[in-house]
């Protein structure tokens, strides 16, 4: 069906896509169309946007209707300066989904991205099809820094969520973009794949959306209503017969062994598998085998 021979595979940094806009509330959503069939939504995560996607969406059109949405005040989406909670992005994708009139629908999502994605697919049961997580975030609750992964990003993201320093340090650094250098670790990003990466957040006041998700990862108890959102997500998601696929690397960034081993403990009709060396991005690191691996799970489902 869909050809994902590596002598063929060639790694695009373009963006040829023609863009699309939904308004929710009152702001624009930029997305992504392409190919035809029942719909597979693809939702990146923090600091990145749709063109995350673009190596493996054109391999992937042949199972269905490939569309990737920038997440708001992200990409090429309104930048309207607040409102970046997690539940409020999971609304504007909710409302995105639901002018869309999607149904049937699959969900790939990275990073928060995925969360966001479960978020929904609790809420509308009914029309989920199947759930692929790359390296998710807020798989679950912290008690306390011990459980955050990686490790040795605790200070990192204690500095990030410190309500003095946290704001003016992303604002002056914009550390989770320029980190790609270092974080995208099974090859050299290039100068332009980064620069597609650094335009939407060139004006230091639209790195808000990029500040705000550390703050949402539930740690400590808070914030509370992100802790009571995930833990109700997972009562239903670990109950849950729907499609699972998680995909994770070596060494792997939010998701290492005692991440995958509870899923695989506690999440029925899972498919678990390594794309190999990564760290993070793992559709930058790993294109072929996240194609790969997305190819198989979608044909099973067929």
């Amino acid at each position: 069906m869909t050809n994902t021979n590596p002598e063929e595979f060639v790694l695009r940094t373009d963006f040829p896509f023609e863009s699309h806009y939904q308004e929710v509330n009152g702001h624009r959503l930029h997305y992504i169309d392409q190919g035809k069939g029942d719909p597979i939504l693809f939702l990146h995560g923090n600091p990145t946007s749709s063109y995350t996607w673009r190596n493996i969406i054109p391999r992937l059109e042949g199972y269905g209707r490939c569309i990737a949405v920038d997440l708001m005040g992200m990409g090429r989406s309104d930048k309207p300066g607040t409102g970046y909670s997690f539940l409020v992005q999971a609304g504007y994708i909710e409302q995105f989904i639901e002018k869309l009139k999607l149904s049937r629908l699959t969900i790939v999502g990275h990073d928060w991205g995925a969360a966001i994605g479960l978020h929904y697919a609790m809420r509308h049961q009914d029309k989920i099809r199947g759930i692929a997580l790359l390296e998710p975030q807020a798989l679950r609750p912290c008690a306390d820094w011990s459980e955050f992964s990686p490790p040795e990003a605790v200070e990192l993201f204690q500095q990030l969520r410190d309500p003095g320093q946290g704001w003016p340090f992303m604002r002056d650094n914009n550390v989770f973009i320029e980190g790609m250098l270092h974080t995208v670790i099974n090859r050299k990003i290039s100068m332009e794949e980064l620069e597609h990466y650094r335009e939407p957040f060139l004006d230091p006041q639209t790195r808000k959306p990029l500040w705000v998700f550390p703050n949402q990862i539930p740690v400590f108890g808070q914030p509370s209503e992100v802790v009571q959102a995930v833990e109700e997500r997972n009562l239903w998601f670990t109950a849950a017969a729907v499609p699972k696929l998680l995909l994770y690397a070596d060494p792997g960034c939010n998701v290492r062994e005692p991440q995958v081993n509870w899923c695989r403990e506690h999440l029925p009709n899972l498919t678990a598998q390594s794309v190999g060396t990564g760290f993070h991005h793992l559709a930058e690191e790993q294109p072929q085998a996240v194609i790969a691996c997305l190819s198989e799970w979608l044909q099973r489902m067929e």
